[in-house]
């Protein structure tokens, strides 16, 4: 007879093989057919809110491999705490406005943009944020995140423009916005002035100088010393095109400074620089004739080395030692420092550079010629003038443009700047800063220096597509006009007609009744052609998003979630515009990931060969392998990935869902309504499975609500690996596969199964999205979603740290039992496990254990016999002792009896049962 027929195998159409690749656009399909977002926004009504507020990612290509990093990041969350029992909505935004779209659309027209007005171009730049709003809301969705997809918010939608334009005129309804002629970065490439969120430091080659300037001050006011002596101050530079702009040379007012005298001349220098000087010029047989404080260059003047104007020394505390001379070349119009020095010292801001780079008519010699082409030239003539005492190549970091990577410098320029110091906004944005969760901790620290030393903020910007300043200029007497009232009625056009009304209805359309210069009283204005930064659209998102849904949406939100490098982008430019315009963050809490490189650390490169598309990895292994990745990394560092990481991680997620697949196999006769065994009835070993997985929902839990996906991760995969397929299961096999099918030591196994399955699927649905609903289908059986269930809490009754304990050392020992039957059968002394018997000898503690399991040890151990021997008898000489526990020694040796041909245990009692003589006594009783 063939007994496999009544052996209780595992049956279970959930598949093996998982076909992630088909099986998830199936089930998107499904969630969108039953509106799923919608059922569990419905079902979770009522329930204490829990807001992550979504980070606009800009409208410009595919997805990359850190948009879905942070998407699935932003899903994780919102989905554990939707099943933590709270309302937790989440609403999808774009990021439309600003240069890399004009800059794209521009490449595309070549030179047909030349003939195209403004408003075709803005239009143009809509169609294609709009093309790939799509584009990238398929390519979320496709990685198992959910939201109000049909309902996102686009800061290009007019509603939407109309709130940016309403914030601003806030600002300039609380006077804190201002026209002011600045030094500002300014990228020549894309002609426009950039903010701080808007440069990246790269490595850059530049020209080091060192130049003269000849004291023209009488230098005894300096020290009696050098009455009569040709002094020169030494500065050093690497920006040679900035010298045509020079107006001072900044000391600083402590330091201790030298006039030395070489070869005829006398050199002022900072005293902790003349050894490295002296070496780097070659100096010989150098005297010092003088010594003085910094702060006695003030007011005195050197002339410029080829221009005919003077050059007033001034004191500065910003001058270091680290390099150069401690004689600090000062330019106000091209650089903050310079800046703020020559308001001080009332220095013309001088910046004779165009918006293209180029220097204007002011500099004959150079006119028309790019800044950093003229670094050549400047230098050959400071050569000719013999004011050149030495030059060199360095690599530096230095300030690019985040969007075409080309290097930016500083250009004074009149632009729109929101003041820090109006209102005291610097001083309520960094007590606010202090207010707001930061994970990790370092956040605070981060934002806060960035906050505190930051310049005013520039919000204009040069270009077309974005939402104007509503600012006017009178055609008759220059005045400025900015009223909040203007600006809010241009916004109401905005709100039906779109930011393009500004650029295309005329004025008298755009205007309140009656507005007139303040000044001149004159009706003829001129528009503002400036856009607003597009940090301030994104910054804006609060008030846009948040705010006209409260109560249902709270404010401040509960979170803001994006990579490190937004505390300097959208995490800084939020707090700013919220603290300005309602003293408070719109945020409790903050939350940065890092960037993803490769596995040798390397940034993300197409040139290096190490870019891993999302698209790529979906195609080969599915989502769910993207969302696994996520969870097992430490997100507050940054995160390696590469295929080859890919490929080891499927097999990760392949022994989590074989880990499913098994219990639902074991599942298939059981009825839980029917068939459940009561706790205080079940075999010890059940109730020991059923306290792990109560540890295992406690630390997932705690996982969770910190934050800590690897933490559930590693958790959750040992749970699978480790308590279930290496021990519970293992054990449990042969209970379920031989035991009578409705017998209450199977069904005991079955209820733990059931309820332990249950909490992993639930508990597993925030991060393995696409499994859990497929596995929560086959187990549940009632047709709804897995992600419209909460959290199984954890039942203290099923929590017992003594039996825990209990098991935790018999475990020890099995493994080392284990252990032995592995050599024995290396050794060849048995081929299965079941084919041994074991003889084991303990005292003391681990005999006391023993006893307690002796009649179930064959079992625990997968052997057809366990004998347990005590102190009473002598341990064999071919019995091996445990290293690992102590008062113990394992004998394995060949089972007696006859093997069963059902249960393939050896026993001797075969044949007892005459309508089953070749079977055990337990199979016979099975079978009858």
């Amino acid at each position: 007879m063939d007994y496999k027929e009544t052996l209780n195998l595992p049956k279970t159409e959930f598949p093996m093989k998982a076909n992630l690749q088909t099986r998830e656009p199936e089930m998107l399909k499904k969630w969108e057919e039953d509106d799923l977002y919608q059922q569990i926004r419905s079902k979770s009504a009522g329930r204490p809110k829990y807001v992550l507020h979504d980070g606009p990612p800009y409208a410009n290509g595919n997805i990359h491999i850190g948009h879905a990093l942070n998407k699935i990041l932003k899903d994780i969350i919102v989905k554990t705490r939707t099943m933590m029992g709270y309302d937790s909505p989440y609403i999808p935004g774009w990021d439309c406005h600003g240069l890399p779209i004009e800059h794209k659309v521009e490449v595309e027209l070549r030179e047909k943009r030349k003939q195209l007005v403004k408003s075709e171009i803005r239009k143009l730049c809509r169609e294609y944020a709009n093309k790939y709003i799509n584009i990238q809301r398929d390519e979320f969705k496709r990685l198992g995140v959910f939201g109000d997809w049909e309902h996102p918010y686009i800061t290009m939608d007019f509603p939407y423009e109309a709130i940016i334009m309403r914030e601003f005129g806030k600002f300039v309804g609380n006077g804190g916005v201002e026209k002011r002629l600045k030094s500002v970065r300014w990228c020549i490439s894309c002609e426009t002035a950039l903010a701080e969120a808007e440069v990246e430091y790269e490595n850059h080659s530049s020209p080091s100088i060192f130049v003269k300037f000849a004291l023209s001050s009488d230098p005894s006011a300096i020290a009696p010393e050098l009455a009569g002596k040709a002094v020169s101050v030494i500065i050093w530079t690497t920006t040679p095109w900035t010298l045509p702009a020079n107006l001072g040379i900044a000391f600083h007012p402590d330091f201790t400074y030298v006039a030395v005298e070489v070869g005829g001349e006398t050199f002022i220098v900072a005293e902790a620089l003349l050894e490295d000087l002296t070496k780097r010029f070659g100096w010989q047989n150098c005297a010092v004739l003088a010594k003085f404080a910094g702060a006695k260059m003030e007011h005195l003047e050197c002339r410029h080395p080829f221009i005919d104007r003077a050059s007033k020394c001034v004191l500065a505390d910003y001058v270091t030692l680290d390099q150069g001379t401690g004689c600090v070349h000062t330019a106000p119009g091209h650089g903050q420092d310079d800046y703020n020095t020559g308001l001080k010292y009332g220095l013309e801001i001088y910046a004779p550079v165009d918006h293209q780079g180029k220097f204007t008519s002011d500099v004959e010699r150079f006119a028309g010629m790019q800044v950093f082409a003229a670094n050549k030239p400047i230098i050959e003539l400071l050569k000719q003038l013999g004011v050149l005492l030495g030059t060199e190549k360095i690599e530096h970091q230095y300030p690019h443009c985040w969007r075409c990577h080309n290097p930016v410098i500083f250009r004074a320029t009149a632009q729109w700047f929101v003041i820090l110091e109006k209102n005291d906004l610097r001083q309520k944005a960094l007590q606010e800063i202090r207010n707001v969760r930061w994970i990790p901790e370092w956040g605070q620290d981060r934002i806060y220096s960035m906050v505190e030393n930051r310049p005013d903020w520039c919000l204009s910007r040069q270009r077309n597509w974005g939402v104007p300043i509503v600012a006017l200029y009178c055609e008759q007497c220059g005045e400025i006009l900015l009223k909040q009232e203007i600006v809010d009625f241009v916004a109401q056009k905005v709100e039906t007609g779109g930011a393009d009304v500004w650029f295309d209805l005329p004025l008298e359309e755009l205007l309140p009744p009656g507005t007139k210069c303040e000044k001149c009283g004159s009706v003829s204005f001129r528009k503002e052609t400036d856009i607003l930064d597009v940090w301030f659209d994104s910054g804006t998102s609060h008030a846009a998003v948040i705010e006209p849904k409260m109560p249902e949406l709270p404010w401040p939100v509960d979170m803001y979630l994006e990579g490190t490098d937004q505390h300097r982008g959208w995490f800084h430019s939020s707090l700013l515009e919220a603290v300005g315009t309602r003293g408070k963050a719109p945020y409790k809490s903050v939350l940065t990931h890092g960037y993803t490189v490769d596995e040798q650390g390397r940034k993300m490169s197409k040139s290096l060969g190490n870019f891993v598309a999302p698209q790529d990895v979906i195609k080969q292994y599915g989502a769910e392998i993207l969302r696994l990745w996520v969870s097992m990394e430490d997100y507050t560092t940054d995160i390696s990935i590469s295929m080859d990481m890919m490929k080891r991680i499927a097999d990760i997620y392949r022994r989590i869902r074989n880990t499913c697949r098994y219990i639902l196999g074991n599942l298939s006769d059981f009825d839980p309504a029917k068939d459940a065994v009561r706790y205080d009835e079940m075999l010890e070993i059940d109730r020991w499975a059923l306290h792990r997985a109560q540890l295992l929902t406690q630390r997932v839990w705690k996982a969770y609500e910190d934050f800590e996906f690897h933490i559930f991760f590693h958790a959750f995969h040992n749970f699978c690996v480790v308590d279930m397929s290496a021990f519970y299961l293992d054990v449990l096999k042969d209970r379920m596969y031989t035991a009578k099918a409705t017998s209450k030591v199977r069904r005991s196994g079955q209820t733990a199964m059931y309820e332990i399955l249950n909490a992993m699927v639930t508990l597993m649905a925030p991060i393995l999205s696409f499994t859990a609903e497929e596995c929560w289908g086959y187990l549940a059986k009632d047709g709804k979603s897995v992600h419209l269930q909460d959290f199984p809490k954890v039942n203290p009754n099923w929590m017992d740290e003594t039996l825990n304990a209990r098991w935790e050392k018999l475990g020890d020992i099995r493994s080392d039992i284990l252990k032995q039957l592995e050599i024995a059968r290396q050794n060849k002394e048995i081929g299965l496990s079941l084919d041994a018997q074991i003889e084991v000898y303990a005292s003391g503690e681990t005999l006391t254990l023993l006893r307690q399991f002796e009649k179930d040890l064959a079992d625990i151990c997968i052997v057809s016999a366990a004998t347990v021997y005590g102190d009473e008898t002598p341990i064999p000489g071919d019995a091996i002792r445990s290293e690992a526990v102590p008062n113990l020694a394992v004998k394995v040796a060949k089972a007696a009896g006859e093997k069963c041909p059902r249960c393939w245990h050896y026993q001797t009692n075969i044949g007892q049962n005459a309508a089953h003589p070749d079977l055990c006594a337990s199979c016979a009783d099975a079978v009858s």
